[in-house]
């Protein structure tokens, strides 16, 4: 009369919500398959495939790899975001930044080099098979 009422079960594919607290050291690489949020301490390199914030306290050393960024913290290493990084006024980012596009509250402190824009691989030019990358900037 109601149908299947059985849910279904979680799979690795599904997005959690993860989030690691103040006073939480981890040292060693995180791969994610939802978001994250770090109060604590990170050493190691970060791979999340949804968002990750990073609170006032937050602080990662290594690189991070992620969709979409909000840091009020710390992060010392390079930091890629395939969609939208922003800047909260306390933020202190000292590395290079990729992403494609970037949101600087006034007060945040960046200290390293900037790409921004897309990102193109595997361009081939005539018969040379040999991978490029090219970087669009905004003006």
């Amino acid at each position: 009369m109601f149908g299947n009422t059985m849910s279904k079960p979680n799979t690795p594919e599904s997005q959690s919500i993860n989030l690691i607290g103040a006073g939480t050291v981890i040292e060693g690489d995180i791969k994610s398959n939802g978001d994250i949020r770090i109060d604590g301490t990170i050493k190691g390199s970060l791979n999340v495939k949804g968002k990750l914030v990073v609170g006032a306290s937050g602080s990662i050393e290594g690189e991070v790899i992620c969709q979409n960024a909000d840091v009020s913290g710390n992060i010392k290493a390079k930091i890629t975001v395939s969609d939208l990084l922003s800047l909260k006024s306390s933020a202190k980012i000292n590395g290079d930044i990729v992403a494609g596009k970037l949101h600087i509250e006034p007060g945040a402190n960046f200290s390293g080099s900037c790409s921004m824009g897309a990102v193109i691989k595997d361009i081939n030019y005539g018969g040379n098979q040999s991978k490029q990358e090219k970087t669009a900037s905004a003006y």
